[in-house]
């Protein structure tokens, strides 16, 4: 399997952290030197690990927002 490379650009914020220490963040991350897309996933600390996560496209992460609003009433 290749090696993924990946460069956190730009880190939004954490959404959660668990007990471990590991937390959910909303970064802008490029994947591979592609151009950077929002990305949220859970990190361990010091980010040497990460789990399975969603990665959006600008677009993606703004029909997300809508619909979001749209759940909580907003």
């Amino acid at each position: 399997m290749a090696e993924i490379k990946y460069e956190i650009k730009n880190t939004i914020g954490t959404i959660s952290e668990s007990a471990k220490g590991w937390t959910k963040e909303l970064n802008m991350i490029s994947w591979n030197g592609a151009s950077p897309k929002y990305d949220i996933r859970d990190w361990a600390p010091e980010h040497e690990k990460m789990g399975k996560g969603i990665t959006l496209s600008e677009e993606e992460a703004k029909i997300l927002y809508q619909l979001l609003g749209q759940a909580l009433g907003k």
